[in-house]
This record gives structure tokens, sequence and C-alpha cells, in this order.
């Protein structure tokens, strides 16, 4: 397969992957850089739907350069501001992830990393409060380059960002990897509203956190090979 091609193939089996593992649903969305200036992503449609034909390509700002009359992603700006601001992310996933939700309109608790799996959570994730820029009355989706950037900023270095009463915005420097931290970042929220419940909560602390991302990122290939083929056995596509 062409490098083009190969992206693509990757994109469709991480929109499946997301899929099965419930990260996202009839809503949400990936895409991968494929320059710097280039990224793919899917048409306006439901993740677990994604085929090859339905892959697009938009330049940073927004723009599908081969949509030929297809609809798109409303919050496709959250991909090309990010991938403007941050020259080192290679792919981005938005969700709203049913687990993650209640840490993005919590005062008291911000989400941290419970275990090592999700040590790239390293400390409280940011919140991207969208009253501080569309006002009090917007449909809090990220729907124009202006709050693209405002996410972007929210982000900053993060692997992971909140979005108050929306969902979360994830990063990775691969594909593979920003699936890794979308399926963990889901699964550490459930994790840590379980542990609430029982009382007070060990966190990891910085260093702990960075040891432990750093010795999953070099195993991330293991868990990559196993999702695609799940994804495949359980795709709805046939």
């Amino acid at each position: 397969m062409t490098d083009r091609a190969a992206a693509v193939a990757d994109l469709v089996a991480a929109n499946h992957i997301l899929f099965t593992h419930r990260v996202v649903d009839g809503f949400g969305h990936a895409s991968v850089r494929i320059a710097p200036d280039r990224f793919l992503l899917a048409r306006n449609m439901a993740p677990g739907l994604v085929t090859a034909d339905d892959i697009l390509t938009f330049d940073l700002d927004g723009e599908a350069i081969d949509a030929s009359g297809r609809s798109v992603y409303l919050e496709r700006f959250i991909h090309g501001e990010i991938y403007r601001a941050r020259p080192d992310v290679q792919a981005v996933v938005h969700s709203h992830a049913a687990t993650v939700i209640p840490f993005g309109v919590s005062r008291d608790m911000p989400l941290r990393p419970i275990f090592h799996m999700a040590g790239f959570l390293r400390g409280p994730a940011p919140i991207f409060e969208i009253r501080d820029h569309a006002g009090e009355a917007s449909d809090l989706l990220i729907r124009n380059r202006e709050l693209g950037v405002a996410l972007a900023n929210s982000l900053g270095g993060n692997a992971v960002v909140l979005m108050r009463g929306h969902g979360a915005t994830i990063v990775g420097g691969s594909l593979p990897q920003a699936v890794y931290r979308s399926i963990y970042t889901a699964v550490n929220a459930g994790l840590q509203s379980k542990a609430l419940r029982l009382g007070d909560v060990t966190f990891l602390t910085e260093g702990e956190a960075d040891a432990a991302a750093a010795t999953n990122d070099g195993q991330i290939t293991r868990a990559w090979d196993l999702w695609k083929r799940q994804a495949a056995e359980a795709t709805i596509i046939r």
C-alpha cells in the first residue's frame, strides 16, 4: 500500500477500535496527520460505519480537499487547530465517553492517573470552558477556527483536554498512541469514580506517571495489533 493508503487503513481501524471499546458511539471522530498541513478524517458519519471510501483529506483550516459534495464533521476545527499548534501531534481523537464527562463538570475532583496504564495523564487534566469563548448560549460544539484555537490553547502540551459538558479530546504522536490514550482515559475515569466511592485515593506521582507512560509507549503495538483484530471480527460492516 502507498503511505496514504496505509494511513487510511489505519484510520478506518482506529474508528472501529474506538467504537468497539465504547469510546465513541454514533458520535465522535478520529484523524491522522499525513503531512505538516494535511490530515485525514472521515466524512460526517458514525465511526463504527467508516470505510476507506469515507476518508477525506483536510487542510489545517478545516477545509476538505476532496469532499465531492459529501458532508463533513462540524467539529473538524478541533483537529486542524491542534495540528497547527502542536507539530508533535500526529493523531487526534474527540469523544464523548460517558465515564469521562463527570470530570469535565466537577469543580472539586480533577481527572488524574490512578493506575500505570494512564500515566500519560500525568497531572490533573485541563478543562476547556467554552463559555469563556462563546458565551452562555452556545451548543458547546467547536464549530469554527476561533473555538478550535481556544481548545488547542487549553490542551497546551498535555495529552488530554476535557471539554465541560461535552467530552474530551486526546492527542498522540501516532494514531495507535492516540487510540491507546483514548481508551485508557475512559478506563481511568471509570476506575477513579469507583475508587472515590471507597474513600481517599492515592494517585500516581508525576514521576511514576512519566515512567509508566514511557514503558507503555514501547508496548502500544502489542495492544494495537490485538485491537485491530478484535475490531475486524466485531465490525458491524459486512
